[in-house]
């Protein structure tokens, strides 16, 4: 049954997304559908060769979606942070490197990037 869930939801959510982020829940309130991504624990590719250590998430964003059954959608994403050990840098996914290697469109992938915010309803 779970694995018919997950088909389901790869097809009300943006492409590519699940390759990156888990479903942590849905909620559906006043202001319609909110769905809650949190960002899967696997280093960016360009760090593949240093030692990083997750740091938790950055601040949510918020990103409104396409209606679902007459029901306003809103993406609320957790985007994940590391830690380089030999460095004490602290760094996150390049979305643009995502964009060229995936089925993911850029202008999902410019929403995801540092600084991007939508609004809320």
């Amino acid at each position: 049954m779970q694995e018919s869930y997950l088909s389901l939801v790869r097809f009300l959510l943006p492409e590519g997304i699940l390759d990156y982020f888990e479903l942590s829940k849905i909620v559906e309130g006043l202001t319609g559908l909110h769905i809650y991504l949190e960002e899967k624990n696997l280093p960016p590719s360009e760090y593949k060769d240093r030692k990083l250590e997750s740091k938790g998430f950055l601040p949510e964003v918020y990103i409104q979606d396409f209606p679902i059954r007459n029901q306003k959608v809103m993406l609320c994403i957790k985007r994940r942070r590391w830690e380089v050990k030999d460095t004490g840098m602290i760094v996150s996914r390049d979305w643009n490197v995502v964009q060229q290697g995936t089925r993911m469109t850029k202008e999902f992938a410019d929403f995801l990037k540092p600084g991007r915010r939508a609004g809320l309803y």
